[in-house]
């Protein structure tokens, strides 16, 4: 595309009320190779595992602990987890999240996972240290600064200690997550984290069912995260993996459900297409209930703002998103921060979209 098609396709994104074709939205060479990077990861197909039902952490608000799968026992036997891995290729898994109590507490069943599914992540609190062998991207949960971590999470100097580990770490993604009292606190950790150079992240406590403590978001802790979300993506642009719309998504006065219908089998009863069809959460017994898959078991639906389930809801809406130049280029700013997120390797590109765009059918905030 020469210049003049590039400035006719800029200036007709700023058409009111068109009525765009795809092909006419991918005019823009800049739109055009940002989708042609995403979309060669459109195969990931994931489901979500238990590794171990122990944790050397007890941290208020835990999804973990709030439901009966913690009760489940569990399976420690490494050849019942190759054998389950095998059959999930089988049926077309390509991405597996490994996740609580806390999987570093079974770091032998994790290998296994990554010998049989070479893609994937660990979800984990970032105290033990999980062999370089398993070449996983690796979440590291944040919930404030090392004096909210030892108050709602029983540990001292904590994120000093999560740095100390996984420093110079190239799996390592830092998940600061929002609650409604430890919003300024995250400019010293991001200052912190940005110091050793440490990638970091977000995501927003989103309600265990039945629980209504302090931890829980009101409409003026949305508006102020955004705002702070925002000054830090200009603060750390090196740093941090987000995006404007990723700050619209996760921070709207509606939760993704009521914004984008959440595909989980647990508010999806189609098993033809999609999430409905293939995703399982299994439980450290390997057993799974689809009445109760979703990447976050035990969440409120309602209230369910989790950047794992962004991650999954958001970037299936492709279609609903080209409509428009700017809602797609939104749209690809949010699938190329996922992919930075949880994919080993993939590095995130400079934003497309500046400005806060609303989600289809919605208001911005």
């Amino acid at each position: 595309m020469d210049a003049l098609e590039g400035n006719q396709a800029a200036a007709a994104a700023n058409i009111p009320n068109k009525e765009w074709k795809f092909s006419e939205i991918l005019a823009d060479q800049n739109i055009r190779d940002r989708w042609e990077k995403v979309r060669q990861y459109f195969f990931l197909r994931e489901s979500t595992y238990d590794m171990a039902n122990r944790c050397n952490l007890r941290c208020e608000g835990c999804y973990y602990y709030e439901g009966d799968k913690q009760f489940a026992r569990e399976n420690r036997d490494p050849e019942a987890w190759r054998d389950l891995m095998r059959a999930e290729k089988e049926r077309g898994i390509t991405y597996v999240v490994l996740a609580g109590a806390e999987p570093s507490m079974a770091a032998e069943l994790c290998e296994v996972c990554y010998q049989e599914m070479p893609l994937g992540t660990i979800a984990t609190n970032g105290l033990n240290i999980i062999p370089e062998s398993i070449r996983y991207k690796l979440h590291i949960s944040v919930w404030g600064n090392d004096e909210t971590s030892l108050k709602i999470r029983n540990a001292q100097n904590m994120l000093a200690r999560q740095i100390q580990n996984y420093k110079g770490d190239p799996r390592a993604v830092f998940v600061y997550t929002f609650t409604r009292n430890n919003i300024n606190q995250v400019y010293e950790v991001a200052a912190g984290l940005a110091e050793n150079n440490c990638k970091l992240t977000f995501n927003m406590f989103s309600a265990p069912v039945g629980y209504d403590g302090s931890l829980r978001h009101t409409a003026d802790s949305l508006d102020k995260t955004r705002k702070t979300m925002i000054d830090l993506l200009l603060k750390y642009p090196e740093n941090l993996l987000f995006s404007y719309y990723n700050a619209v998504a996760h921070t709207h006065r509606y939760g993704l459900h009521d914004l984008y219908a959440c595909s989980y089998p647990r508010r999806n009863s189609s098993t033809d297409i999609g999430l409905g069809r293939s995703f399982r959460q299994y439980r450290t017994d390997l057993s799974w209930d689809r009445e109760a898959a979703c990447c976050v078991p035990d969440t409120d639906c309602v209230d369910c703002r989790h950047y794992a389930s962004g991650s999954a809801v958001v970037t299936a809406r492709m279609f609903r998103h080209a409509n428009n130049p700017d809602t797609f280029k939104a749209w690809l700013d949010y699938v190329d921060t996922y992919l930075a997120i949880w994919v080993m390797g993939y590095e995130k590109g400079e934003h497309l979209c500046n400005q806060l765009i609303a989600p289809p059918g919605h208001e911005v905030f």
